[in-house]
């Protein structure tokens, strides 16, 4: 393992917190936990207006000549050992890579999500999974559905960031290992373009242990955005299927926020909390049964999972994705047909009645949390990662 680094973490912020936000924060309390140098660089997206704001930014997506300069004076003043990017997009852009490419310093990013092989970065559209753009140089389908964000114009821009860096290189060059979350995601990327050798397998991880519950009460949960790619529709349906048997509790919000309030007050089995702060989420799941993740896109990973995972809570997921690769259908968990809310359904009932088989699926939960997603495991393995940046930028 490496001695002690210095390294530049890079993350440009989306306008919404969520998992890949808490995952960057986590990552470097990790490395300074373990004595390394951290030094975060991060930016803030806040919406253009005017044609003018719209017009800088899009051009400043292909290539930030601000934050290019800013590299290579930071680099230059600081004994850096590696640069890892969360995100680029849409602020500081890929210009940051060659400005490391110049100085020498090895480059390492995480693929929180699919933007490299999908404008709207989820690889969904129309209310399913979605690969019209993976693997095309130019990913004009997601500019002709709108994907990024509903707008023609907006995607189109997207495409032209994403080609252009195809065109020229980027993504396969100026980029020394990817980090991808699951197998999953990994061979998504690959077929997307990216060099096989350059992608390695590295799961997300929790930074501190909630530790292992009894679970006593007696309730299904939902945590997640509330949003039609998070399955929050196929649980509302599903839930109605159940004829009010199963209490679930859900949070989070989203934009059907007020579809979930609605059902919640017509459904006395609903009970809509709203956005909870880590701690109180942590706090529910040990006390409920199971965790329902009824995600309509191949997620490349599940943040929440891991949760449940560590306080001993199984598991009912959507089967596709990383989700599969996550969840062990029997083991330590149960998958449903992705989108069918009558299959939901019956394995939240047969969950539901079964509590003493899903208490074995728990504690075989817990087993993997600590067999995969400690803080421990993940650094060791997030360290082999850097050397093996570092050695090929030597060479």
């Amino acid at each position: 393992m490496s001695g002690r680094l210095t390294v530049l973490s890079v993350y440009n912020r989306y306008l919404n917190r969520g998992g890949e936000d808490e995952v960057f924060e986590a990552e470097a309390e990790l490395l300074r936990r373990y004595g390394n140098r951290v030094i975060l660089i991060t930016e803030s997206v806040s919406p253009p207006e005017g044609i003018l704001r719209s017009a800088a930014m899009a051009v400043n997506s292909l290539w930030s000549q601000g934050w290019a300069k800013k590299f290579r004076r930071l680099l230059a003043n600081e004994r850096v050992d590696v640069v890892h990017v969360h995100n680029f997009f849409p602020v500081i852009s890929p210009s940051i890579f060659y400005a490391c490419r110049a100085h020498g310093t090895p480059v390492v990013q995480t693929l929180h999500n699919y933007r490299l092989v999908c404008p709207a970065a989820l690889l969904f559209r129309a209310g399913r999974p979605c690969e019209d753009c993976v693997g095309r140089k130019l990913a004009w389908p997601g500019a002709l559905h709108g994907c990024y964000r509903g707008s023609r114009g907006q995607s189109g821009v997207v495409m032209a960031m994403l080609g252009a860096h195809n065109f020229l290189g980027t993504w396969k060059r100026e980029v020394t290992l990817y980090i991808a979350l699951t197998e999953f995601s990994r061979a998504k990327f690959v077929q997307g373009g990216l060099p096989p050798e350059k992608v390695i397998v590295k799961p997300n991880f929790l930074s501190h242990d909630p530790a292992l519950e009894e679970h006593r009460d007696r309730y299904a949960l939902f945590v997640g955005r509330l949003s039609a790619e998070k399955g929050i529709e196929v649980l509302l349906e599903a839930s109605a299927r159940l004829g009010g048997e199963v209490p679930i509790k859900i949070v989070g919000d989203g934009p059907l926020t007020s579809k979930v309030t609605d059902h919640a007050n017509q459904a006395q089995n609903l009970c809509y909390l709203g956005r909870k702060p880590r701690s109180e989420v942590l706090a529910l799941m040990r006390k409920a049964n199971f965790l329902v993740v009824p995600s309509q896109w191949y997620e490349t990973s599940s943040l929440v999972t891991l949760e449940a995972f560590a306080t001993g809570l199984p598991v009912i997921v959507a089967g596709h994705g990383a989700l599969v690769e996550i969840v062990d259908h029997g083991r330590t968990g149960l998958h449903f047909r992705p989108g069918d809310p009558d299959d939901l359904a019956a394995k939240v009932e047969w969950a539901w009645t079964h509590p003493r088989e899903m208490a074995d699926m728990g504690r075989q939960a817990r087993l993997e949390y600590e067999q995969k997603y400690t803080a421990e495991r993940n650094y060791q393995m997030l360290m082999d990662i850097y050397d093996m940046a570092i050695a090929r930028a030597r060479h």
